[in-house]
This record gives structure tokens, sequence and C-alpha cells, in this order.
């Protein structure tokens, strides 16, 4: 196990906490609810966040161990556009799978050398470009681009009149 890698994967489970506590106590029938125009719904950040894992396991050489729900790739895909209330899957089988996904690629990551990371990132397009070395790649997937994602959903509460999570 890698130092770097077994890191990455504490902040990953440390990020899960902080979801948890923002989909606390939002209705189910709330969840995919967008209080104004073009501000992305709890149920499209958490459903757009859940698709990452299993790219992720993929990157590191575990293609296949997470898998997403099928039509998830399409409908929270980055550029796919947040719709209202309907279109997504219930709150429960979101948290679920972006909960079992991240807490899998999170193991993944503790039985990985941090030589691997330390290699070239094998994706190809935009995530290479910005990410040529593959630990920076896992490490702004299961880190930052979460927490960006996740303040969302912490802007999307005071909008919905759920107030702070904290």
């Amino acid at each position: 196990m890698g130092v770097f890698a077994s890191s990455i994967a504490h902040g990953c489970l440390v990020t899960l906490g902080y979801a948890d506590k923002l989909c606390h106590g939002i209705p189910a029938d709330s969840f995919s609810r967008m209080p104004f125009k073009d501000m992305n719904s709890a149920a499209f950040n958490i459903g757009h966040l859940s698709i990452y894992p299993a790219r992720m396991a993929a990157l590191i050489g575990h293609e296949g161990t997470i898998s997403n729900p099928e039509g998830w790739e399409d409908l929270f895909k980055a550029g796919a556009p947040c719709v209202d209330a309907g279109t997504y899957p219930m709150k429960d089988a979101l948290i679920a799978h972006y909960r079992a996904s991240h807490q899998k690629v999170a193991e993944l990551l503790t039985e990985l050398d941090d030589a691997v990371l330390a290699g070239p990132n094998p994706a190809e397009g935009a995530l290479k470009e910005r990410f040529p070395v593959l630990g920076q790649a896992v490490l702004f997937l299961c880190n930052n681009h979460q927490m960006m994602h996740l303040g969302q959903v912490s802007a999307w509460r005071r909008a919905m009149g759920l107030g702070s999570a904290m």
C-alpha cells in the first residue's frame, strides 16, 4: 500500500461523510427539484459523481470492478443537462450507488502501490491533458471533483430552504 494512494482513499472516504450530511434530511420527492433555472439538483450532482468511480477503477487497472447502472452514463455525464423532477432514479438508489462505488474505489486505492499513480495517465482527451500523471487524475476525481459538486449540493440545499448541513 502506498502512502499517496492511501491518502487519496482516506480523503475520498472523508468526503463521503460530508455527502452523507448534505443528503440527510432532503425529502426524496425534492431530491431532483431545480429551484432555479440552470441550478443542478442534488440528484444530478450525486448521480454525476456516482459514475466516476467506474472510470477511476479502469484507470488504475481494475476495469469492470465497478459498474454503473444502465443509462446512468448518458444521464449524468459531464455536459448533460440537469432536468427537473421525474427523470432521475430515486434518492435512495442514487445515494446507494454513489456510496458503494466510492467506497470500492477507495478500497482499490488502499491496495495500490504509489508507483502506479506516479505513471502516465492512460485516459484520453481532456482528462489526460489536464492531468498527465495518473495520480493527479485520481486525486482530482476522488476529492476535488467531489467537493466541487458537493458545494453545489450545499448551495442547492439553501436555495431549497433546507439550510446548512453543518
